[in-house]
């Protein structure tokens, strides 16, 4: 199966720039994953649409305002830093632009002094390995001076940085947020619960590797980008109650996705579970815990597009695209939703 075939054409009009207000208003088109049949309705419409012995699971991760300006102290000249990954202690893992001013030594500032910088390595992939100085709480200090990670296609500036987090957002540590639960409200959140719909949650910290294209001609040969994640007792419990009263165990976004099918494929079974996964899901594979997905429509020849064509077939998913593309659906992060069901 070649990258090439989980291709379509998507004008440049459609991809979001803004979220959409109030969160539940985006539209909503389902698909079913035996039929390739397609329906359009608002996301609030989604409490209809599930039953009382369904459980929604979703992803907690919350996203690090992890974009940070700064000056290198010898010269002054303008840094741009991107957190990635907490090395352990106030050592970071972080992709500096321009590079060629963070060599292993150097020092920068950013805000208001109130952050200093000292690089330590810099790896064969060429990110940097820093360690930060700072008086305080450190993930107080990013809330004041950091930037939300926005995606690359994103390009107008967010007005209010909780738009980029999910309502139920609570374990820090995403560079980008998980967008399939950007839909849902504290208040819609309520009514699915009143219905008799469990939730549950896993944590999967999103990294930047979930925009980078994939260049294999070949999608096997593609190397999955690896992410921590997170499922606690409590959610394996609802994930087995679910299977065994016959209701749906329904992700929401391809990161509870992942998650699910990770511990599945690691354990064997459900039951809390750690660890990081690079699992890969497209078509041909067997879903062990997943019956239905909540998800956002996605970058063409992306990994994320192929594990929604392992669900629901790829001549469903491609269709279901064409007719979101003609009947001018919102694309990516701040876009509408699609059920597949």
């Amino acid at each position: 199966m070649k990258t090439s075939d989980f291709s379509f054409d998507l004008p440049e009009e459609l991809i979001a720039q803004t979220p959409v207000e109030p969160r539940d208003s985006s539209r909503l088109m389902t698909l079913d994953k035996k039929t390739g049949e397609t329906g359009h309705y608002y996301f609030r419409d989604i409490v209809d649409m599930l039953s009382p012995n369904d459980c929604l699971i979703l992803n907690d991760s919350r996203v690090l305002p992890a974009r940070i300006y700064g000056v290198k102290d010898d010269t002054g000249a303008h840094v741009e830093f991107l957190l990635l990954e907490n090395k352990g202690g106030d050592v970071w893992e972080v992709l500096a632009k321009p590079g060629k001013r963070a060599k292993p030594g150097t020092t920068f500032t950013f805000g208001e002094g109130q952050l200093r910088c000292e690089v330590l390595q810099v790896r064969e992939d060429g990110n940097r390995l820093v360690k930060f100085q700072y008086s305080g709480v450190f993930f107080a200090l990013l809330d004041q001076i950091g930037q939300m990670p926005l995606p690359p296609y994103i390009k107008a500036k967010l007005q209010d940085k909780e738009r980029y987090q999910t309502v139920y957002s609570r374990e820090i540590g995403s560079a980008a947020a998980p967008t399939a639960g950007l839909h849902f409200t504290p208040e819609l959140l309520e009514k699915i619960r009143e219905k008799g719909v469990k939730t549950g949650f896993v944590t999967l910290h999103v990294g930047l590797g979930t925009f980078r294209p994939v260049s294999a001609e070949r999608i096997t040969d593609h190397k999955m980008h690896a992410e921590h994640y997170y499922m606690p007792q409590e959610t394996a419990d609802l994930i087995n109650e679910t299977k065994r009263s016959g209701g749906r165990v329904v992700a929401v976004g391809t990161t509870s996705c992942r998650t699910i099918e990770s511990v599945a494929q690691k354990e064997g079974c459900f039951r809390e579970s750690e660890g990081w996964t690079d699992i890969f899901i497209y078509p041909g594979y067997e879903f062990k815990g997943l019956d239905a997905l909540i998800t956002n429509f996605h970058l063409p020849e992306s990994t994320l597009i192929m594990l929604v064509s392992a669900l629901a077939g790829r001549e469903h998913v491609l269709n279901a695209y064409r007719e979101a593309v003609r009947e001018k659906y919102r694309f990516f992060s701040f876009g509408d939703a699609m059920f597949v069901r």
